[in-house]
């Protein structure tokens, strides 16, 4: 996913507002764009659901995610 380094802090400043982990919020939004201009959505939701029952992984590993 492609964000502006100023999308980037004000989505990690939001994450660390709201208690939420970064690096799922970027796995969101990365299964949202890969399902956005499919014919048919099929799984979507159960992408999403697998993504938000995950397990967080360590600060070292966001800070990978967010950076790459």
């Amino acid at each position: 996913m492609n964000l502006s380094s100023e999308d980037k802090n004000l989505l990690e400043e939001l994450c660390e507002q709201n208690s939420v982990s970064l690096e799922k919020v970027l796995k969101l939004l990365e299964v949202i764009q890969e399902y956005e201009f499919k014919d048919r959505r099929t799984g979507v939701y159960d992408a999403l659901r697998e993504i938000l029952k995950s397990k967080p992984a360590a600060a070292t590993k966001e800070k990978e995610v967010y950076e790459s």
